[in-house]
């Protein structure tokens, strides 16, 4: 909206051509968003906790968690409102890669409002029944893969690429597209939503690793950085990083209220939300496997549900004390801050692995 705005006053201003530049606007979505989240969050805090729409706490869980429970949730509203107005604020909306992400964050947002709104306004434990958030969370996952698939225009922006490797890739068709693309969509989704247990867990990563991804998404949109780094170029890409940068400050922002002992919970509207963010721009700067390398933490996460609800099944016993794996590591002692920021660090030198593929190859 700026952007157009600052396009048609340049003739007779011609300082406002510096807000063309991807990087500035960049910067100014992650402002814009830390700042909405800042201005609104003691707001919306106050809201949550007059309609007490506070969180259930599981019984079987670690004892520290007994006192979070009242605590606000749904905060994740926060997150998607100020990442939609810093996005539509900065980045060019005529841009189709803009809004297959935006319209795949609200989509999935949306579906983590009702599972919220159920549980903790209706007071329904079961929220949105699992086979139905799965069924709409596949809809808008298969339709974002068909479109971001016969949008295409270049071989490269349907190509599986290795990282780590020179021209390592594979040259996907329709079907192999769109299976992954909805895979990757659907699974990050629902990766990030069980990694949302304790305070400030799940959006650091997510900060983090959206923050790669707005580099990935920069250096693909631009001709000669793609060439020297020998990634695929994506024009149109770069404006992916009004979005991520929109996701980067509005996640900081909502940080500073989910921050232990938390204010708020972010509950499924965000998590479901971010998760699909991520999956999607990784998709489409075609970093699949390197949102798998970065996003670790989450990968571990479900890795852990999976393995304990499989062990249980087949023998009757656990692997862990409790999944996901936060929870086994409070269970055997670990102060909820140690267990959150050793998953940060964790995180940490993973985004640094995933960012050193645009190099070593």
């Amino acid at each position: 909206m700026l952007l157009w705005l600052t396009e048609v006053l340049t003739p007779y201003f011609t300082d406002l051509a510096v807000f063309q530049y991807l990087t500035l606007r960049g910067i100014l979505g992650v402002l814009t968003a830390l700042l909405l989240s800042l201005l609104i969050g003691p707001w919306m805090i106050r809201k949550l906790g007059q309609y007490q729409i506070g969180q259930a706490v599981r019984d079987d869980g670690p004892d520290t968690h007994l006192s979070k429970a009242g605590t606000p949730t749904m905060g994740g509203a926060l997150i998607l409102v100020s990442i939609a107005i810093s996005t539509l604020l900065w980045a060019d909306l005529g841009n189709r890669y803009v809004w297959v992400t935006i319209l795949v964050t609200v989509g999935f947002g949306a579906i983590g409002w009702i599972d919220d709104y159920r549980k903790v306004v209706e007071r329904n434990p079961r929220g949105l029944p699992a086979k139905w958030k799965y069924f709409w969370q596949s809809v808008i996952g298969a339709v974002a893969a068909v479109a971001l698939f016969y949008s295409s225009s270049l071989p490269q922006e349907t190509s599986l690429f290795v990282p780590f490797f020179k021209s390592v890739s594979l040259d996907m068709g329709p079907v192999v597209f769109i299976l992954l693309t909805y895979f990757v969509i659907v699974g990050s989704s629902n990766a990030v939503n069980l990694t949302d247990g304790l305070d400030g867990l799940a959006i650091m990563p997510t900060v983090m690793v959206g923050a790669a991804l707005g580099i990935f998404a920069y250096v693909s949109g631009h001709a000669q950085f793609a060439e020297y780094l020998l990634i695929p170029q994506l024009p149109g890409s770069g404006e992916l990083i009004i979005f991520c940068g929109s996701l980067v400050g509005a996640g900081l922002g909502f940080l500073w209220f989910n921050t232990y002992p938390a204010q708020v919970f972010m509950g499924d509207v965000g998590a479901l939300a971010l998760g699909a963010a991520l999956g999607v721009v990784a998709v489409i700067v075609r970093q699949e496997i390197v949102l798998f390398i970065m996003g670790g933490v989450f990968v571990m996460e479900t890795v852990s549900v999976m393995l304990q609800v499989m062990s249980y099944r087949l023998t009757g016993r656990r692997i862990f004390r409790m999944a996901p794996l936060h929870h086994h590591f409070e269970l055997k002692g670990w102060p909820e801050p140690r267990v959150i920021v050793r998953f940060w660090v964790i995180t940490v030198v993973l985004v640094l692995i995933g960012l050193a593929s645009l190099k070593i190859r």
